[in-house]
């Protein structure tokens, strides 16, 4: 007899828009466009294969050229791209998934190299920790302006691509979070300022987004925005600061937040005194007014059931989605004992994973035979952090 997992049932956004069950796929970097960002037929099929969970966050596509944060990342800055898009949308769609195009601006997480001459740019001329050398140039308040109106620009090309909405991302150290750190914005005008200033330009580009989604999108597209709770450079943003910004965030016209991390159940960063786990801070805080994705070390079904118990509306998997693409079709039949939590690199095309995908993961892994070992879960987890692999 096949279990009956609260997961599994259907779950609707207050917007009206509907998933066939609360499992999520998180963005993963599978760095196999082609070089200017056009979708590949690699990609195409790694999305089809996982169609079937509630809904599909697809891997970042930066929303103009100054933006891109690495090679074979996906590009959403002109309209050239649309129909590459609506490739993508229409294989997540095949199995009922609903399709979610992440939009970014790499900030100055990026190099000259990859933005082919140009210095990258970032809310003040701080260079990051990890690249001290890599100095960005300040963006100029039209520059700013700009940018607000590329992320809405991105949001229409995503909706005539066919996708059922964006997730703004505001985590892993990119541009957005580049303006709300204290540590990248040193800015004394509008743009900076105090933790509640430094939200300015994320309800800027909230409000953009949210204006182009009226003008051409259903009432039921989904608007995501997805933060990470800690920073560890100092100073950087606490999870005091992330639970301000969380609570202006419910506010916002948003119809959920993720929390990137590597694991849901992770504490504090910074006070290790602390054994409250930050996602319960966070919906402590939400109170109810935005459902909340958790990813991080999700792999069974009862671990999907737990995060449910603890209090997130939705969750997702990254790793354990890469591993197992029928996973939640196995789930529905019955057959969770043939759910694949371990992958050997030969059996890389077996699941469909992008070239660009199983080169990174065979560089990382070396040695490593599967996905679970110590050596590949850090390597992924350092890996996440370029994008999420979330799961």
């Amino acid at each position: 007899m096949t279990k009956q997992y609260q997961f599994m049932k259907p779950y609707q956004f207050a917007n009206g828009a509907k998933l066939q069950n609360h499992v999520v796929m998180a963005p993963v970097t599978t760095q196999s466009s082609f070089f200017d960002g056009t979708v590949s037929d690699d990609e195409v099929n790694f999305y089809r294969m996982r169609s079937g969970v509630g809904m599909i966050i697809v891997e970042v596509a930066n929303i103009n050229a100054t933006g891109k944060g690495f090679e074979g990342e996906l590009s959403v800055a002109e309209d050239r791209f649309i129909p590459g898009l609506a490739k993508i949308a229409n294989a997540i769609h095949s199995k009922g998934s609903k399709a979610v195009l992440q939009i970014f601006d790499a900030g100055r997480k990026t190099t000259k190299e990859i933005l082919r001459g140009k210095q990258p740019h970032s809310a003040s001329a701080v260079a990051p920790h990890r690249d001290p050398e890599n100095i960005p140039v300040a963006l100029t308040e039209q520059e700013i302006e700009k940018i607000i109106k590329d992320f809405g620009e991105a949001t229409r090309r995503a909706i005539a691509a066919g996708y059922d909405g964006v997730e703004i991302h505001g985590a892993n150290t990119y541009l957005l979070q580049q303006f709300f750190s204290p540590h990248s914005n040193q800015r004394t005008d509008k743009w900076g300022g105090d933790v509640y200033q430094r939200m300015t330009f994320a309800k800027a580009v909230i409000a953009e987004v949210r204006k182009v989604a009226e003008l051409y999108a259903q009432d039921d597209f989904i608007i995501g925005y997805r933060f990470s709770p800690e920073e560890l450079s100092k100073p950087g943003i606490t999870i005091e600061d992330t639970l301000k910004l969380v609570d202006v965030l419910s506010e916002e016209p948003i119809d959920y937040l993720h929390s990137s991390m590597g694991n849901r159940k992770r504490t504090s960063l910074i006070n290790k005194e602390d054994n409250e786990t930050l996602n319960h801070k966070i919906l402590h805080v939400i109170a109810g007014r935005k459902p909340l994705i958790e990813v991080g070390n999700v792999q069974t079904p009862e671990d999907v059931e737990e995060a449910l118990r603890d209090g997130a509306s939705l969750v997702a998997m990254g790793r354990e989605l890469l591993r197992e693409p029928n996973w939640i079709e196995k789930v529905k039949a019955g057959d969770e004992k043939s759910i694949r939590y371990q992958l050997s690199p030969v059996d890389m095309d077996l699941v469909g994973l992008p070239g660009g995908l199983q080169r990174e993961l065979r560089t990382g892994f070396l040695n490593a035979m599967n996905f679970t070992d110590q050596k590949t879960t850090s390597f992924l987890n350092k890996f996440g952090q370029v994008e999420g692999f979330g799961g």
